[in-house]
Order: C-alpha cells, then sequence, then structure tokens
C-alpha cells in the first residue's frame, strides 16, 4: 500500500514556533521503565475514550508504519506518549499565549491560533473525522479499511475534509506528536525500547561521545542510552 509523504513541518509545524512543542520542552514526563509496560490492548488510556484512543491507534500506525528495517509508531508506543500528554501541561496549553483575537486564516508566523487546548483540538477533532466517516463510510475511522483509513488522512493532510475553524489543525497536531512520541526519550511514554533512536543511530544521553563527532559516514558503534540509563 503507497504510503504518503508526510509533511515534516505544515503550516510552521501547527500554527509556527509558538505552539510547537520541542521534544526537549515535553510536559508530562513518565517514570522510567524498569519492568516491561503492559501491551497496549492492556493499556488504560488516561485521556482519550475507547473510540478516541481506537482512532489514535489506528492513525498512529498509518503515519510511521513498521516495515522489515524498523518498527513503527505502534511499537514504540506513540499512542501512549501521545494519551499521557494529553492528561498534562503541554495538553492543557499551561504555557501557551491563550488569549484572542484568533484568526485560523492568520499567518502562522503570528502564532496559534485556536481559542482550543491540544487536548481540546484532539476531542473535537476526532469526533468530527469519525462524524465525517460515518457519513461518507458508513463507519468510524477505527474500523475502516487501513486503505480508506490512509484515504482519510490523506484527504485530511490536504483540508479537503471541512472541519470547524478552532479545529482545522487537528492532523497538524496529530501528525506533530506521533513524530515527537517516536523520537522522545522513553521516560515520555512512547519510542519504547528507544525503537526511534535505534533506527536512526541517534546516541541518546551518553555523557559523551565527542570522539564521533568527526567521522563523518563512520556508522556509530554504540547503543543509545536512554535518559533514566536504559540501553537500547
Amino acid at each position: 500500500m503507497p504510503l504518503p509523504d508526510w509533511k515534516t513541518t505544515r503550516r510552521g509545524f501547527i500554527g509556527g514556533g509558538a505552539a510547537g512543542a520541542a521534544l526537549g520542552a515535553m510536559a508530562l514526563r513518565v517514570e522510567a521503565q524498569q519492568a516491561e509496560p503492559p501491551s497496549l490492548t492492556e493499556y488504560t488510556p488516561e485521556f482519550f475514550g475507547a473510540e478516541e484512543w481506537a482512532f489514535v491507534m489506528a492513525a498512529c500506525a498509518l503515519l510511521i508504519p513498521s516495515d522489515d528495517s524498523s518498527p513503527g509508531a505502534i511499537e514504540a508506543r506513540v499512542p501512549v506518549f501521545i494519551d499521557l500528554q494529553m492528561t498534562g501541561e503541554f495538553g492543557a496549553a499551561s504555557d501557551w499565549y491563550m488569549e484572542g483575537p484568533h484568526d485560523p486564516s492568520a499567518d502562522p508566523l503570528l502564532g496559534y491560533q485556536s481559542p482550543l487546548t491540544p487536548a481540546e483540538i484532539y476531542r473535537q477533532g476526532i469526533a468530527a473525522v469519525n462524524d465525517w466517516c460515518s457519513r461518507s463510510h458508513d463507519a468510524v475511522f477505527a474500523d475502516l479499511p487501513p486503505e480508506t483509513q490512509l484515504e482519510v488522512l490523506t484527504a485530511l493532510d490536504a483540508d479537503e475534509i471541512e472541519l470547524a475553524p478552532e479545529i482545522r489543525d487537528f492532523f497538524n497536531l496529530l501528525l506533530q506528536n506521533t513524530k515527537e512520541g517516536f523520537f522522545a526519550d522513553p521516560m515520555y511514554g512512547g519510542n519504547h525500547r528507544m525503537a526511534g533512536w535505534l533506527h536512526v543511530g541517534f546516541p541518546g544521553a551518553r555523557a559523551s561521545y565527542l570522539e564521533w563527532m568527526d567521522k563523518p559516514g563512520v556508522p556509530y558503534p554504540l547503543g543509545p542510552v536512554a535518559i533514566s540509563g536504559e540501553r537500547g
């Protein structure tokens, strides 16, 4: 099944740099996992309801699919990362400037243009897309075949599914958080077993790897280390 070339930045990572959350500034930390965490089928979301969780699971699986060379978003537990972020300061936009006026048609460089928090955008965005899927395909997003789900995400990315102005950046936020969950430190709930770091050869939080800085093209021979000390 061909996959779209999901854009690295779209409208400046959801409304310009002011709204984009850098990986180092993620709001919610989780304790380092010493034991194997519960499987995603056994995980109880803290923010998402059952239908919302099914949507996030299905969407993440398509945004970063697994293949022969790397695990994807599901294996990296990206949905857990997103769920935990929605329960914390990021989901509540605690450190964002949220005062109006809000103009969704404004230049993204002017900043975030929705009165809703990320958590509210997810809640309303998922409901809106599920409603559109039910009217167009007689089933909610998670119950559609993967090929149709891919068509829906592609249409959402291309603004071909009309959403209320305050949630028009829903796909941008979903894509941004999926990438962050794949590459953030595992203490935030995603990047399980440092799958994302292992895939790109990122050393993580090793104290020093200066001896490898001046060796372009030479594969880094040591596995990544998480902030917790876990080694990949």
